[in-house]
């Protein structure tokens, strides 16, 4: 099939094939002269996560419909308190949550003039959705990782001539109020049959 699309590359008629062809995708990898085919490159894409987050409010609607209201239908009706840096302190919502991230405020993160969106430490507004460019700001050696792929998941593809790649983003894995991982200890070491004796039982 590829000396199909290097006859039709030379004469400029490769456009015909549909875009849903298997070889469409790297129809226009190869050059004029029909020489070695160019790997086409897909894309990396990171997962961004819903937001604003809505609050459960425990009541359902006339069909049942669990209802959730915004964080500002709340927030909106009380002055912020900067303070705030842990549950002890919430003397009305969120006392079940769990709060373990460093001395910073709860207004290091939410944005007190919108608690619909969150606040970089400039002051500056940002979405729930961007919610990496937040994280990155302080985790920035984690994020150096992240972007090298040697910090967070993904699903697709290492080889991105093979297919696209989506990235998790912070909060996938993370609780962002709570982001630590619980310190564990392995079940059981990895089995190497370079180093096992023979006879040894698994």
């Amino acid at each position: 099939m590829h000396w199909l699309l290097r006859a039709l590359a030379g004469v400029g008629i490769v456009g015909v094939y549909a875009a849903n062809s298997p070889v469409a995708e790297h129809a226009d990898s190869f050059d004029a002269e029909g020489a070695s085919p160019k790997p086409t490159r897909f894309s990396v894409e990171v997962r961004k996560p819903s937001g604003p987050p809505r609050v459960a409010t425990g009541l359902n609607d006339a069909h049942g419909i669990a209802v959730t209201v915004a964080c500002s239908t709340c927030h909106t009706t009380r002055q912020p308190n900067h303070e705030n840096k842990a549950v002890k302190d919430l003397d009305e919502f969120h006392g079940g949550m769990a709060f373990s991230h460093g001395t910073v405020s709860c207004l290091s993160c939410h944005n007190p003039n919108d608690y619909d969106s969150l606040k970089l430490a400039d002051g500056s507004r940002v979405e729930f959705t961007d919610v990496m460019t937040l994280c990155g700001q302080c985790h920035g050696p984690q994020l150096r990782d992240f972007e090298h792929g040697a910090h967070g998941g993904m699903n697709g593809h290492w080889d991105l001539t093979r297919g696209p790649q989506v990235k998790n983003n912070c909060v996938d894995c993370h609780n962002p109020h709570s982001p630590q991982f619980p310190k564990m200890r392995p079940t059981f070491k990895p089995r190497d049959r370079f180093l096992e004796q023979p006879g040894t039982k698994h």
